[in-house]
C-alpha cells in the first residue's frame, strides 16, 4: 500500500524524533511505498496534508500527538467539507495525551498502532466542525475527530500547552496537575447553551465537552457513551460542584462515573451553540479542540455524519 506519512518529530517531548527509525521500519512493512514528510512548526501538518490531498494522495497517516492528528484531519477538509471524500486517514499516537486512540481500544505504543493499521478496514466516522472566534477576534473554523470543549478545560489546555517541566512526566500527570491548578483559580461562567431544538438554557458551567470520541485530558473518560459514527455529539455539561468536592469528583471522570453526579448533565445532538451572557463578557470562555487551543466563545459545533474514512 502507499501512503503519505506526516510526522511531528517534536511530539511527546521529542520522543517521536528519537523513535522514528523504529516507527519507520514498522510502517514500511504495511506501506512499502510510503512517502514521509516532517512538520517544523504549528500548522504544518494541515498544510502538508491539504497539498497532498489536492495532488491526489488517497491515504494519510499522521504520526504524533492528538494535536498532530487534529492538524492532519484539518488538512483533509476545507470550508466546504472533505476535499477528497474517499481519502483514508490513519494515525500512530506519540504525544502527551494519547486520548483519541483510547476510544478504539488501541493500546499505547508503536507496535499496537501499526498492528491496528495493518488489520483494520477503513470505515466512515463522523467529524465535528467548530466555528468560533480567535482570541484576537478573527473567525475560526476547525474540524475535529475527538472532542472539543470549553470553559475550565480551555484554560487547562492553554496552561498545558505553555508548560515545559510538567510535560516531562507524561500526559496523565500533566493534565491532572494542570486540572488541579485550574480548579483552584477558575470560577464557573454563565453561558447560554442550545442543543438542536431540545435544550436551551443559561447555565453556570465549569466545562462543557462536545464529544465525538470518549476521552480527553490525558485519559479522562468524559463521554463514556460517545460513538464516533452515530451521527450525534454527546454533550457533557459540568458545573455547580463546590470547590471542596471538585478534586474528589475529578477522579470520577477517569472512569466515567461522573455521569452519576447530579451536577453533570449528558445530552445528545447534531448542533451545539454556546454564547457568553452579559456577566461573562469581558472574561473570555476559552475553547480547546483535541488538546489544542482553538479560540473563544461564541461558538457553533456541528456534526458531519460519516464525513471521513478512518483506518482504526
Amino acid at each position: 500500500m502507499t501512503a503519505l506519512v506526516v510526522v511531528n518529530p517534536r511530539s511527546g517531548g521529542g520522543r517521536t524524533k528519537s523513535e522514528w527509525p523504529k516507527i519507520e521500519q514498522s510502517l514500511a512493512s504495511a506501506f512499502p511505498q510510503m512517502e514521509t514528510v516532517f512538520t517544523r512548526a504549528r500548522g504544518d501538518a494541515t498544510k502538508l496534508v491539504r497539498a497532498a490531498i489536492r495532488e491526489g494522495h488517497s491515504e494519510i497517516i499522521a504520526v504524533g500527538g492528538d494535536g498532530t492528528i487534529n492538524e492532519a484531519v484539518n488538512g483533509m477538509f476545507d470550508e466546504h467539507g472533505p476535499i477528497s471524500p474517499d481519502a483514508v486517514f490513519g494515525f500512530i499516537t506519540s504525544g502527551t495525551g494519547g486520548d483519541f486512540r483510547k476510544t478504539f481500544g488501541i493500546e499505547a505504543g508503536v507496535d499496537a498502532a501499526v498492528a491496528r493499521l495493518k488489520k483494520s478496514t477503513p470505515h466512515r466516522v463522523d467529524v465535528g466542525r467548530l466555528s468560533c472566534i480567535s482570541r484576537t477576534g478573527e473567525p475560526v473554523v476547525r474540524y475535529f475527530l475527538n472532542i472539543a470543549s470549553f470553559g475550565m478545560s480551555g484554560l487547562i489546555v492553554d496552561s498545558v500547552n505553555r508548560a515545559r517541566i510538567a510535560k516531562l512526566f507524561g500526559g496523565k500527570f500533566t493534565f491532572a496537575f494542570h486540572s488541579l491548578m485550574g480548579m483552584a483559580r477558575y470560577r464557573d461562567r454563565a453561558v447560554r447553551i442550545r442543543v438542536d431544538g431540545t435544550f436551551d438554557e443559561i447555565a453556570r458551567i465549569s466545562t462543557v465537552a462536545v464529544a465525538n470520541g470518549q476521552y480527553f485530558g490525558g485519559g479522562m473518560k468524559v463521554a463514556p457513551n460517545a460513538k464516533p459514527d452515530d451521527g450525534r455529539f454527546d454533550v457533557i455539561v459540568m458545573g455547580g460542584t463546590p470547590k471542596s468536592k471538585a478534586a474528589a469528583d475529578l477522579k470520577l471522570i477517569y472512569t466515567g462515573e461522573h455521569l452519576n453526579n447530579p451536577a453533570v448533565r449528558a445530552l445528545q445532538g447534531e448542533k451545539v451553540v454556546a454564547v457568553p451572557v452579559a456577566e461573562t463578557r469581558g472574561r473570555p470562555v476559552l475553547i480547546e479542540v483535541d488538546g489544542e487551543n482553538a479560540g473563544r466563545l461564541p461558538a457553533t459545533f456541528e456534526i458531519l455524519p460519516k464525513a471521513l474514512y478512518l483506518r482504526a
